[in-house]
């Protein structure tokens, strides 16, 4: 299966992502429906286990939308078995040095090029690997998150580690690693600098550059500044918008 996402990228075209904190085959259903090109299932922040990220590729499977993973820490295990699971993109949180960046690339390939361990259950169409080996380690994304003023002093060590793909930048740990309080659609000068820093960092290298944000509005900004995966909030926050302003427009 070709990685959407990376094709794009190879065309120097944005992709925009949705983000499922939601653990519900039916909600990632929904959100797949909506135009999105790739859905990440948030295991970190969102409430979703290893069995409800499984039931959301499910939910996705029937359309034309990539699926990633957000992981709750850069450990072997939880990488190999969401691979195995279908994700076609691994993002990392908290990849501080280059050592762990390098830690993360080999999680995510077989050898020769990594440590991945074979056994693709549900990505290698229900236990028979097919062709899936042949081109997992070319269509896999690998997708450390920028996410402290430590990876923003190692960034260019980090962007150096051979088979990074992308990288993520979370503005509320990053905010709170410079003393300023959580927040996405940053507008600090500081911020918007280390951002800039980032995007040219990574355009040298021919690596793409993530960023979470609150809304579409700022998405569509950041595209402009050259961001190539900006997720718009996430399922639930979504929701909850929506909700709120028709209960608004209901009583006004």
């Amino acid at each position: 299966m070709v990685n959407k996402v990376k094709e794009a990228w190879a065309q120097g075209r944005a992709v925009v992502n949705g983000w499922l904190a939601i653990p519900s085959a039916y909600a990632a259903e929904v959100m797949a429906q909506a135009g999105f090109d790739s859905l990440t299932v948030d295991m970190q922040h969102g409430v979703q286990d290893y069995l409800s990220t499984v039931a959301c590729f499910q939910g996705m499977q029937p359309h034309p939308v990539t699926p990633m993973v957000r992981v709750p820490w850069n450990e072997p295990g939880i990488v190999g078995k969401v691979l195995d699971a279908g994700a076609m993109g691994v993002i990392c949180p908290m990849i501080n040095t280059p050592e762990q960046a390098q830690q993360l690339v080999w999680s995510c390939r077989y050898p020769p090029e990594g440590t991945r361990s074979f056994g693709p259950i549900r990505a290698g169409i229900y236990g028979e690997a097919g062709t899936y080996f042949a081109t997992a380690n070319r269509d896999v994304a690998v997708i450390p998150m920028i996410e402290t003023k430590e990876a923003v002093d190692n960034l260019e060590a980090i962007l150096d580690v051979p088979g990074i793909d992308g990288v993520y930048i979370g503005p509320s740990d990053l905010g709170l690693s410079y003393g300023m309080k959580p927040a996405l659609d940053r507008e600090e000068p500081e911020i918007l600098r280390i951002y800039e820093r980032v995007l040219n960092e990574a355009g040298k290298r021919n690596i793409a550059v993530g960023l979470h944000n609150g809304s579409a509005g700022y998405v569509k900004k950041m595209i402009g500044m050259g961001f190539k995966l900006c997720t718009i909030s996430n399922d639930s926050g979504i929701l909850l918008q929506a909700a709120s302003a028709a209960v608004a427009t209901a009583r006004s």
